[in-house]
């Protein structure tokens, strides 16, 4: 068996080379540990002997290529993570984007739905829900099947339940879903204004004006350079006093579209200005 841990960086630069030649996917600017930390895993739950072994499953079969993606691309979360964001959210920049008659929002790199869904909430909470659009998009296909379905396992909900009260939340929990044997089916209405849909953040352009953006534990996967690629993405999507959050570990600063936003409290929000 392969010791995983001595793949080249070289065998790695091939590999993704030969997926963004083949079939347009540029994983060459995420994060080397990330992407190498990733393939170790693919290989040993795979059981692929060699390198090489996995560059010929890459180019020879097509369903062991979206797993591949898949398996990449994977982010997981859960519904109010970092819950006093949420709370920043709900207590400060909502009754600002109530003033809006209609808010566009964009939930980049979704995942499996649960920020997406835990925004529902809030708008629903603000009585905001019926005015407001949820883009919620994800390079992911299989994640997103898992998002429009709005099915979790049960085994979660007492996280997600105490993320949700600490996030400030005041109703019972549960009236949000339907426990089912092992599942919890979230209430269909929360998906009502919720548009989920394939975008990638590498190599798709802009596709609306929002007030406000979250992608939140994506960007700490790519490298500086593609950090600040979707950093302009973003700001090309944002409108002037919209608002941008990001997860706990990543920055703004130092960023080349720094000086055009502005930090909103300790929560990783910033406030895009007026150009000067």
């Amino acid at each position: 068996m392969l010791d995983h841990n001595i793949i080249k960086d070289e065998e790695i630069d091939i590999l993704l080379e030969d997926i963004y030649q083949r079939y347009g996917y540029d994983f060459i600017q995420y994060s080397r540990a990330s992407i190498k930390r990733r393939i170790n895993r693919i290989m040993t739950n795979d059981r692929l002997v060699s390198f090489a072994e996995l560059r010929f499953a890459l180019k020879d079969d097509p369903e062991f290529l979206q797993h591949f993606v898949e398996e990449i691309t994977v982010n997981l979360t859960e519904m109010f993570r970092d819950p006093l964001f949420f709370r920043q959210l709900r207590e400060e920049i909502l009754p600002q984007l109530g003033t809006y008659p209609l808010i566009r929002i964009w939930v980049a790199g979704c995942a499996s739905g649960e920020e997406a869904y835990s925004l529902a909430i809030l708008l629903k909470e603000a009585n905001l829900h019926h005015k407001s659009l949820i883009y919620a998009t994800d390079i992911n296909p299989r994640v997103l099947e898992i998002a429009r379905n709005g099915v979790y396992p049960l085994s979660q909900i007492k996280s997600f339940s105490e993320n949700y009260i600490e996030s400030g939340g005041k109703q019972d929990f549960s009236s949000y879903y339907t426990a089912n044997y092992d599942w919890a089916k979230f209430d269909p209405e929360l998906k009502q204004k919720m548009i989920l849909s394939t975008h990638n953040l590498v190599s798709d352009t802009s596709f609306n004006s929002f007030q406000l953006i979250l992608c939140r534990n994506v960007l700490i996967y790519f490298n500086k350079e593609l950090q600040d690629r979707v950093f302009r993405l973003f700001d090309a999507s944002l409108e002037n006093l919209g608002f941008l959050g990001l997860g706990s570990k990543e920055t703004l600063r130092f960023s080349s579209i720094q000086q055009n936003f502005t930090a909103v409290g300790d929560q990783k929000i910033w406030k895009k200005l007026y150009p000067q």
